[in-house]
């Protein structure tokens, strides 16, 4: 059997509501260092090192945000036969291929922001401690059903554990 071309495959992207989880956790770390920036400002009394902290952060608080738009769509997955397919990155793309039958752990998370944007994450625990394949920004239902097919699959092709 020819194995499919990376080109070629079905690949799926994940919600577009996952573009505001993104977002916003691009704001709360602007908050964060805006309350430095403050702190710099008022507290430390260093006035000049402060409005230039202020002036980068804002730059990059600015692009951060501006960028959560290409980090959520380069989100994407495939499940081929034997394993699943997970590639993400704007700048420097990962691939990551998890193999059914290497999964020992499939966890579906959902924190307050993904919550009130009814998303999940999905995420592959294998015996290898570098494999880091999660899958953000699903609809809770679609995450539900990709757990119990990933480990219904990873049942039946459990390869030496």
């Amino acid at each position: 059997m020819p194995i499919p071309a990376m080109t070629e495959l079905d690949w799926r992207r994940v919600s577009p509501r996952h573009m505001v989880v993104e977002a916003v956790g691009a704001l709360l770390w602007m908050l964060f260092f805006a309350g430095l920036t403050v702190f710099l400002i008022v507290v430390v009394e260093v006035p000049l090192i402060g409005w230039i902290w202020s002036a980068c952060f804002a730059a990059l608080a600015f692009v951060s945000i501006f960028m959560s738009y290409f980090r959520a769509r380069a989100i994407r997955y495939a499940l081929r036969e034997d394993d699943l397919i997970v590639r993400r990155g704007v700048w420097f793309e990962h691939t990551v291929a998890v193999p059914y039958g290497r999964m020992q752990l499939v966890d579906v998370r959902r924190g307050p922001i993904m919550r009130l944007c009814g998303l999940s994450s999905v995420k592959m625990i294998t015996a290898a401690a570098t494999t880091k394949a999660e899958l953000p920004g699903l609809p809770v239902a679609e995450a539900e059903s990709m757990r119990d097919h990933l480990v219904r699959v990873a049942e039946t092709r459990r390869a030496g554990l």
